[in-house]
């Protein structure tokens, strides 16, 4: 399924990617943002289930803002997760 997220409180505006069945996200794509900090993130969660990625990135913060790229990343493929099968 391919799945988009309008992130909030981010210099990114909108994650893409692509989950299955087994909640393995793919094909990860930021919309704004921190071009290469976003790009590497992408490749290295690449392939993981959504519950590693929220393991490793919920709750990290971007400077005073209480999220960042990433943590809204980790509630995007939750999201996503939630919703995979339904």
């Amino acid at each position: 399924m391919n799945y988009q997220y309008a992130t909030s409180g981010t210099c990114s505006e909108l994650i893409i990617f692509d989950i299955d069945e087994n909640t393995v996200v793919t094909n990860i794509r930021f919309i704004g943002g921190c071009n290469g900090n976003l790009k590497a993130v992408s490749k290295l969660v690449d392939g993981w289930t959504a519950q590693q990625i929220a393991d490793k990135l919920l709750g990290n913060e971007c400077g005073f803002k209480g999220t960042s790229c990433a943590d809204q990343l980790a509630k995007a493929v939750l999201e996503a997760a939630g919703k995979v099968g339904k």
